[in-house]
Formats: C-alpha cells, sequence, structure tokens
C-alpha cells in the first residue's frame, strides 16, 4: 500500500531542481535518492516531510502518517544536552515519563556505550552526533524513515553497523536514503531514484545495478535522438528538392506535399529528446609535475605516536614508490592520522623525522578532511590570485571551472557548501602541481560525479599517493597497495577485501 504518492511533482529555484516526479513510496521500500551537489536531494525530502511546498504537482499521505527525518546538520540547542537527554527529548510529553524505556531500547540496538550516553553532543565526534540525530528521530516510531546523507562523519565500523541496523528494521517502514555514499546504497537500497531537473527515472535496483540501467536507458535515449534528427534532416533535404521542382514546374501538388515533409521535420525535431547531460558541479583535475626518482619516501621502522608521545606503531622498513597509490587500512584511532601526519611532518622538515627519508624532489599535494588548507575567512578569489600568483582573470576563470560561481567568488569561503569548498580544495592540490599526493578522507563533501572524477583523475596521472578514506568504492577503484594498521602493526595486504568483512561482520 501506498504510504506517500508524488505526482507531476516539481521544484523550481533559480533554476528547476526536479519537474514531473511521479513516485509512490510503500511498505517494504528502501529507496536511495541520488543527484548531484545542489540538485535537490534534501528539498525532495523537506517535500515528503511538508516542511516545504513544492512548485508544482501534488503529494497526498496516509492520513495520520508519521514521517521521521534525520537532517544532516546539528541544532545548536542541542549542543548543550546529552546523547541520552537528546533522544529522550524526542518522546512526546505524554510518554516521557512512562515510556523512557524505548530510549534505552534505541541506544542499545545502535551499539551506544553507557559512557558515551552521558556526553554533550558538543564533546562527541561528528560521527556519534550523526548516530544520535538518528536515535532522536528512531524513538518517536515513525511509519516512514528519511535520511541525509547518513553515513557523513562516520567511520567505516559505524557504517557498516548502520547498514546492519537499517537492514533489520521492519520492513513495513519505508525507508528513504540521499546519499553519496555508493557501496552503502548498495548495501541498504532496493530502488533508486535519480533525481534530475527534467525526467528523474527510478529503476528497482540497489544503486550500481541502476546506475548501469540509467546508463544504457541514456545511451538509448540518445541513438533514438540522433536518429529523428536525422530522419528530419533528411525529410528537410526531400522538401527543399521537392520544392525546386515545384517552383519550376507550378504544381500546387508538390507544393503540398513540401509543405507535409517540413512540418513532419519540424514535428520530429520537436518531440526528439537529447539524453540527460548532467551539469557538472565544478570540473576535478589532478596534476603530476613527475620526478626521475622511483623511490619517493623510505620509511626505516619509523614511530607513529600519539601527540603525547604515546607508541602507536611502528612502520617496519617500507617504500613508497613512484606509482603507488597506497591505502591505509585500520579502524578509528589506530593512527592512521597520525601517520599521515608524520609524512606530511617528513616532507616539509626532511632532518626533523626520525627514521623518514624523502628524496628532494618530492612535492607534497595534501588535503585532510577538515580541508584546513584553505582558510574559511579568506575569499576563493584571494586564495587562487595570492597563494598561486595567476593574476585575477586567470583565477576567476580557474574557479568557474571548478564550480565557484562569479557571485560566490569574493565571498567568504566559509559560505560555501561542503562540495563547493572541496572543489576548491582540488584546484588548490592541482595548482600546486604535486608529484605525491597525501589525501585524508578526500571523496568528503564530494557528489557521485566529484568522487568518479577524483578517481579518474588520480588514474589517468599515476598519481603517487597515500590515501585514507572511508569510502569503500573509492578505495576499490583507486587503491593498489594496502596497508592495514592493526593491533599495533603496520602489514601490507593483497586487497582491502577481509578488512571490509572483518568490520562489517563486528557490526553485525
Amino acid at each position: 500500500m501506498a504510504l506517500i504518492s508524488l505526482k507531476s511533482l516539481g521544484v523550481t529555484m533559480s533554476a528547476p531542481l526536479f519537474a514531473n516526479l511521479d513516485l509512490t513510496i510503500g511498505s517494504g521500500d528502501r529507496l536511495g535518492i541520488v543527484a548531484a551537489n545542489g540538485r535537490g536531494k534534501s528539498t525532495l525530502l523537506k517535500c515528503l516531510t511538508g516542511a516545504m511546498e513544492p512548485t508544482s504537482g501534488d503529494i497526498s499521505r496516509t492520513r495520520g502518517l508519521r514521517v521521521g527525518h534525520v537532517e544532516q546538520s546539528v541544532s545548536p540547542a542541542l549542543l548543550g544536552r546529552t546523547f541520552q537527554q537528546v533522544v529522550a527529548d524526542a518522546l512526546p510529553a505524554e510518554q516521557a515519563d512512562s515510556e523512557m524505556w524505548r530510549v534505552d531500547v534505541v541506544l542499545d540496538s545502535l551499539d551506544v556505550p553507557e559512557p558515551m550516553r552521558e556526553r554533550p553532543m558538543q564533546a562527541l565526534s561528528g560521527g556519534w552526533q550523526r548516530l544520535a540525530l538518528i536515535a532522536r528521530v528512531w524513538v518517536t516510531d515513525p511509519d516512514v524513515l528519511l535520511l541525509d546523507e547518513p553515513t557523513n562523519h562516520l567511520d567505516l565500523a559505524r557504517i557498516s553497523q548502520l547498514e546492519s541496523w537499517l537492514n533489520a528494521l521492519p520492513r513495513e517502514v519505508p525507508v528513504i536514503i540521499a546519499s553519496h555514499d555508493r557501496a552503502f546504497l548498495d548495501a541498504v537500497t532496493n530502488r533508486t531514484l535519480f533525481l534530475r531537473p527534467e525526467q528523474s527515472p527510478v529503476f528497482a535496483l540497489p544503486y550500481s545495478r541502476a546506475r548501469q540501467a540509467l546508463d544504457d536507458l541514456d545511451a538509448s535515449t540518445e541513438r533514438k535522438f540522433q536518429r529523428d534528427i536525422k530522419v528530419a534532416q533528411q525529410l528537410r533535404k526531400q522538401a527543399a528538392k521537392l520544392n525546386n521542382i515545384g517552383i519550376n514546374s507550378g504544381s500546387d501538388l508538390l507544393t503540398v506535399k513540401t509543405k507535409q515533409l517540413k512540418e513532419r521535420a519540424d514535428k520530429l525535431e520537436e518531440a526528439a529528446l537529447p539524453a540527460h547531460r548532467e551539469k557538472s558541479a565544478g570540473a576535478i583535475r589532478l596534476a603530476n609535475r613527475g620526478t626521475h626518482a622511483k623511490v619517493l619516501i623510505t620509511l626505516e621502522d619509523a614511530a607513529v605516536e600519539t601527540p603525547d608521545g604515546t607508541l602507536l606503531f611502528k612502520t617496519g622498513k617500507r617504500h613508497i614508490c613512484q606509482g603507488d597509490r597506497i591505502v591505509l587500512l585500520g579502524r578509528n584511532g589506530v593512527g592512521k592520522s597520525r601517520f599521515v601526519a608524520l609524512i606530511r611532518n617528513a616532507i616539509a622538515q626532511p632532518e626533523a623525522v626520525p627514521n623518514v627519508k624523502v628524496t628532494p624532489s618530492t612535492v607534497l599535494g595534501y588535503s585532510d578532511q577538515a580541508l584546513s588548507g584553505i582558510d574559511g575567512n579568506d575569499t576563493p578569489l584571494a586564495l587562487v590570485s595570492r597563494k598561486f600568483d595567476v593574476g585575477e582573470l586567470r583565477a576567476r576563470s580557474l574557479l568557474a571551472g571548478a564550480g565557484v560561481v562569479i557571485e560566490m567568488q569574493e565571498k567568504k569561503i566559509g559560505v560555501l557548501s561542503g562540495g563547493q569548498k572541496a572543489r576548491l580544495m582540488m584546484l588548490a592540490l592541482r595548482l600546486a602541481n604535486p608529484n605525491f599526493y597525501l589525501l585524508d578522507e578526500p571523496t568528503n563533501h564530494l557528489d557521485i560525479d566529484g568522487q568518479e572524477a577524483l578517481e579518474e583523475e588520480l588514474l589517468k596521472h599515476q598519481a603517487s599517493c597515500v590515501l585514507a578514506s572511508h569510502d569503500r568504492s573509492f578505495i576499490r577503484a583507486v587503491g593498489n597497495r594496502y596497508w592495514l594498521i592493526d593491533k599495533r602493526r603496520l602489514t601490507e595486504v593483497e586487497d582491502p577485501e577481509d578488512f571490509f568483512r572483518e568490520v562489517a561482520e563486528g557490526a553485525g
């Protein structure tokens, strides 16, 4: 039975986000919503809750339907409350005393440790804050659950845990998920909606298979378009020939026939639909200045330590060579980010880090998950023109190409969207023209198009890099070596699949 029905739904802001959307959501649905950054995923979720009115079309919901909506950001009003209080506050007043047990049931189902429950939200990591928001909505016992980018800030163990939790939910409760995490969508969805400005196709398939079906549909649409245009051109040629003959012979019949051919050509051209071209949110391009050195960095059993000097692990004797795309694997807290910091420090101050030798020709391109390389109080134009000495006109052109439009170029970087900041960071990396990349969670904030563009660029330029990421699709696409940090040891493994499996089994 349909709990929510959309008929010809459309939302237009400065341009159409989506239009003519027909969709029914019913029992058993696990729907993934996929679109580029800023193309209407969050807007559609708000329409489903009733918090926002569509520009056109209708939404009908079954009477009394309770829609639970987990948004991306934490309300400032919740930051001073503890994890437990944030969840308990969501209970209706009449249930607060008699049904407080529901809070414990939900927190137990999400494996929230007892000490974590008493911590204030502002002291929690982004991942735990995200789980608190999910628990806060689920405790209200919704009939439909909407999740907006639920894996943001989650590590791989928490993502696997969330997958297990979602797959164990009662099937009668539909779940609608807006996400850029391809592996997550494959694990938890059975339908996929590709949100587009003109027509938004829906497939009864999880993401990867739906994406293949979408590519096939687009290719078929494009072939039909090319055929129709070709036929229209042929009709116009025939009409022109007949027109000449008609003029010379004075035949009314040929004049009528000419008009009919032109009308058929007009109708064909009018009805012909080119395949959807996704408007880029901004190009991602990288560079590789190259080097003659085969070995870029040598680790002679270097010690990786916490800031207070506690040993996390030793590296053993290892080489990072030209063309290596090394992915660091390991659970949160084992020292991946500290290892990245060790290499970064060794490149910046070659003599200062013991047991790490860096080839002098190594030029670093570095990005961390907080995008700390770009100052939120700076402007994109000032950053690019000053840091890379390219002049204003060239800087404006580069920024526009990276998805930072003219009107945003002199605003503070802090007001840019996550996607725009990530693309600005990628532009800064490219202009640094490195031959070695050190990337900590580089796909954070990037939509699927951006993730695939980054993968393509790293492969195309045969970039040498060390990566830390929780994005399984990205890891599988890019890595050619895998270093696992586990039990205070760093070992090389053949592929990441055993690690992924162990994390998933631990969460199940």
